[in-house]
């Protein structure tokens, strides 16, 4: 059964977040053409230690990182390594922080240089398709509700929706339920009610929804080798609408300063 936080978690959750926010927006801050993943990396780990918080990726089921980066057909789950970015590159990085027990949780993706026209669209709606899931979100709704705004309006433009990987619930633990799919009908599935908090994290791809996982037991990337865009909120439940714990304020403040990142 999903849990319903009480103030004092919730706001713990937040705080949390809101580093995740920050510390995607201090590895922004340094992408660029021919920075490799691992370097991404460590201006995580740095950032989130001297925060006073802990990597809440690093060591979870053995995963060795603090960023899952996620370049092009990567979906999700990509492990930072030599790899360096180039010009064209579509880069997810989802990121976990822990503070005083408490998970939080976001995600984001970025356009490096100059991309294709498609690879920008996919973004820009990706992101889209989370804020109106986020507005579908409200005590009464059910997380079919959710599903169904994301899914009906990425596949309006032919995209595919990630059926393996969903959203979750988050608290003292990374993955809480209910699992929270990316697609749905309207009126099914869990109730949500005032003060469950959950991770919605539309992951869309380009072209097929079918995604294929690498041999390092991680690495999740699309069947047909076509770009994949991600990205994540942890909220709360409210009665009227749902409140965000993670910002992308700071992550988009960042991004316009970076002449590398695409505007």
């Amino acid at each position: 059964m999903a849990q319903v936080k009480t103030d004092i978690e919730i706001e713990k959750i937040r705080k949390s977040s809101l580093l995740v926010g920050k510390t995607i927006a201090e590895v922004a801050r340094h992408m660029r053409p021919g920075i490799s993943t691992i370097e991404l990396d460590k201006i995580a780990e740095t950032f989130i230690r001297d925060n006073g918080a802990l990597p809440a990726f690093k060591g979870y089921h053995g995963f060795p990182a603090t960023l899952c980066i996620s370049v092009n057909e990567v979906v999700v789950h990509g492990i930072p390594g030599k790899r360096e970015l180039k010009e064209g590159d579509l880069v997810s990085i989802d990121c976990g922080t822990i503070i005083d027990g408490y998970y939080g949780d976001s995600a984001f993706s970025f356009g490096i240089g100059e991309i294709a026209e498609d690879i920008r669209l996919l973004m820009e709606r990706t992101k889209e398709s989370l804020n109106r899931a986020v507005l579908a979100a409200c005590a009464g709704k059910r997380i079919g509700d959710i599903g169904f705004e994301v899914q009906s309006y990425v596949e309006s433009f032919g995209y595919g929706v990630v059926r393996d990987l969903v959203g979750h619930g988050l608290g003292t633990s990374l993955h809480e339920k209910p699992e929270v799919p990316n697609f749905g009908k309207r009126g099914t599935g869990t109730k949500l009610e005032e003060g469950m908090v959950i991770c919605i994290e539309p992951m869309i791809n380009l072209g097929t929804r079918v995604v294929i996982q690498e041999r390092d037991g991680w690495t999740i990337r699309t069947a047909d080798m076509k770009p994949s865009a991600h990205f994540e909120h942890a909220i709360v439940i409210g009665k009227e609408k749902a409140d965000k714990l993670s910002s992308f304020e700071e992550i988009e403040q960042v991004s316009n300063q970076n002449i590398y990142i695409i505007k």
